[in-house]
């Protein structure tokens, strides 16, 4: 598994993961830190552009900062690619001694083992998102 910072071109695959309209996720890869995870199957050739890889895309990570917090806004993919990839603001967050909050909902149990395996604690409930009640966890620097 590779991780990567995310483009514009990844919108489409990210948008599947995220049950999102394409044209959100753009804005979101230009608006926000967005990481992706992806399985690659590179070609071995020195001479072949790394864009010509054929990747498949198996999870990403949006976050960004304000008020000394590292707020996660999505993520989504395989549980063990958002293990990973919970890593990346957490490993942000640590240089810049910032604690790290994510929402997720009640009812996405995957989600929930991913961020408690990332090493986050429950800390409270969260507001209402797309009609579910949410879970708030954190970790501190």
């Amino acid at each position: 598994m590779h991780i990567r910072d995310a483009v514009e071109d990844d919108a489409e695959a990210i948008a599947a993961l995220a049950d999102a309209p394409a044209d959100v996720v753009r804005n979101l890869v230009h608006d926000r830190s967005v990481r992706v995870a992806e399985r690659q199957q590179r070609n071995h050739d020195p001479n072949v552009d790394t864009d010509a890889s054929n990747a498949e895309l198996l999870g990403f990570v949006s976050f960004d900062a304000h008020d000394q917090t590292v707020h996660i806004t999505q993520f989504g993919g395989t549980r063990d690619a958002c293990e990973r990839l919970l890593a990346e603001p957490v490993r942000f967050a640590a240089s810049e001694t910032m604690t790290v909050e994510v929402l997720v909902e009640t009812e996405a149990a995957d989600k929930k083992a991913a961020v408690e395996a990332a090493g986050f604690l429950e800390v409270g409930t969260g507001p209402m998102f797309r009609g579910s009640r949410t879970i708030r966890y954190r970790q501190e620097p």
